[in-house]
């Protein structure tokens, strides 16, 4: 079976560390993969809060997820420290892709590499938007 391959891009933005709780774990007593998935959307939005802004008022417009990737690379367990690389590559009119570099500090593995699409989005009219300007000056 071929593996997607997915590398890191960019220039790191953000950093921020989080712990795995216990109800993150699945049937095989580690670190689930919708789990995951939740702790990548509280990084990103740490680092929009660093920014002052939030997914529903990213600079005047809200943003939405328009695909996500996850390479995993080793496991994660209840009370592991996970380290969050965040940075920010394939600009278009519309959005960007943020990639997540995902370190287990208590293992000293990488735990993931993953990506996701960001779209800007007003949810009044329920249709894409153009990126803010104001975000490219950032």
């Amino acid at each position: 079976m071929a593996r997607i391959q997915l590398h890191f891009q960019g220039v790191v933005v953000y950093n921020t560390r989080l712990q795995i709780r216990v109800s993150e774990l699945n049937y095989g007593n580690h670190l689930g993969n919708d789990s995951l998935l939740g702790l990548m959307q509280e990084a990103r939005v740490q680092y929009f809060n660093s920014l002052n802004q939030t997914e529903i008022d990213f600079y005047g417009v809200g943003i939405i997820m328009s695909d996500v990737a996850v390479v995993y690379k080793s496991e994660g367990f209840a009370g592991n420290d996970i380290q969050f690389e965040l940075a920010l590559s394939d600009f278009s009119p519309k959005g960007f892709d943020m990639y997540y570099n995902i370190y287990n500090h208590t293992t000293q593995k990488q735990l993931a590499v993953a990506k996701t699409g960001i779209v800007c989005f007003d949810y009044s009219l329920r249709k894409t938007v153009n990126l803010p300007v104001e975000f490219l000056k950032v």
